[in-house]
């Protein structure tokens, strides 16, 4: 096939698009504008390997199955059995084992079914009580990584907090090496597969021999089609990697019901990533209406201070960032995935990404989408080279055809 297929952007969607592409048969060209390939995924270098979000994998999609497939989630990490006492829910400024009566009662409504265009703070209070209802939307907010899940659908919400805190919760699971363990394997494969990689390569206007997969932020696409319709609802929040000389107080996970926050440890799975005898935790705490990222440091210091006792004597690392619009995509009453940008552009452009009209959580969004995106890219490839043979050679891409230029 002499029809290439351009990617712009070499996150985990870009390289998961690029790979299924060049598994078709069709020459793939990647361009990525960071010198390294990666984007949300890519972690610090040793001996503290920290990530800009969450890297966990849930094994409950196709996403998964896809990874698994090509060996790219090999090398689990599993945390230790004494980890489960370990686990706090902070309410009423103080942390306990289990979460509070109202929302056990919650997690135990599996075969509830809200509505998809009513916000589910009115929903759950309506179900489940006023203080419930702040409870959970609190506590999933280490998903939504915003500081009013209640203001979203009522069905995306609990979706998410069925999916994470339900009776049939799936199996999480750790790549020793965290993301950028997984990037690292993509990346190989793309290259063994004939794509070619650009790195420090930013593409300002769009090629015109081929289908093209546009997989970064939705900022960025905007800006690279021209389409000002390209926005979506994300979260916005405050990070804190931290590692500390370990010690048998510090929690490993804490769900904030109280304020949306969360914490978690990484070298529970995984204690390669931090120097012997030292635990690294990263938390989160979403910004409010009003305050500035540094007020939510504050909060977030208090919810370290906790988590990780007399944290000051023992820290030997520490980072902190903001993540605003990368943090996947959220859906307000009336909405559902679908009513996200469409994958399909025109012209023979796609969109792949964690904001568009693919099902899952986050990066489960970006890979989805990749996969999606890359079969509709090859179809358009595929029927381009067949009109080409058919003697419209010369022709320029345009909208999956060949059409005739001077």
């Amino acid at each position: 096939m002499n029809t290439r297929i351009t990617v712009v952007g070499g996150g985990i969607a870009g390289l998961t698009a690029a790979i299924a592409c060049a598994e078709a048969g069709v020459p793939v060209q990647l361009h990525e504008a960071h010198h390294t390939l990666g984007g949300r995924g890519r972690a610090t270098a040793e001996p503290y390997v920290a990530h800009e979000g969450a890297h966990v994998f849930y094994a409950d999609g196709p996403h998964y199955t896809w990874l698994k497939q090509r060996g790219f989630v090999a090398g689990l990490g599993w945390p230790a059995p004494t980890a489960a006492g370990k686990l706090a829910f902070r309410a009423d400024g103080r942390m306990r084992r289990t979460p509070p009566a109202g929302v056990l009662r919650a997690m135990a409504n599996a075969r509830l079914r809200p509505p998809v265009d009513q916000d589910f703070r009115s929903w759950a209070t309506s179900t489940f009580g006023p203080r419930a209802a702040e409870q959970i939307a609190n506590m999933i907010s280490a998903v939504t990584y915003d500081a009013d899940t209640g203001r979203l659908s009522a069905v995306f919400v609990w979706e998410l907090f069925q999916r994470v805190f339900g009776p049939r919760v799936p199996a999480v699971r750790w790549v020793r090496g965290g993301w950028q363990r997984v990037i690292d394997r993509m990346a190989a494969r793309a290259v063994d597969l004939g794509v070619t990689v650009s790195t420090a390569s930013r593409v300002d206007a769009l090629p015109e021999d081929g289908p093209v997969i546009v997989a970064t932020e939705l900022a960025a696409a905007r800006k690279l089609l021209g389409e000002d319709t390209l926005r979506g609802e994300s979260g916005y929040a405050v990070l804190l990697d931290v590692a500390v000389r370990a010690s048998r107080a510090d929690r490993v996970l804490v769900f904030d019901l109280d304020e949306a926050g969360f914490h978690e440890s990484y070298t529970m799975q995984d204690d390669a990533i931090a120097p012997p005898g030292e635990s690294l935790y990263q938390l989160q705490m979403p910004v409010r209406a009003g305050e500035s990222p540094k007020q939510a440091q504050q909060r977030l210091s208090r919810l370290a201070d906790q988590a990780i006792p007399e944290r000051a004597d023992r820290t030997t690392f520490e980072r902190t960032a903001t993540a605003k619009g990368r943090t996947g995509a959220l859906d307000l009453p009336g909405h559902t995935w679908r009513d996200r940008p469409a994958i399909a552009r025109g012209n023979g452009i796609f969109l792949a990404g964690d904001m568009v009209a693919a099902p899952g959580m986050r990066g489960e969004i970006a890979i989805n989408s990749g996969v999606l995106a890359a079969e509709a890219a090859v179809a358009a490839a595929r029927g381009r080279s067949a009109r080409t043979r058919e003697g419209t050679s010369g022709g320029r891409f345009s909208g999956g055809a060949a059409v005739s230029s001077s």
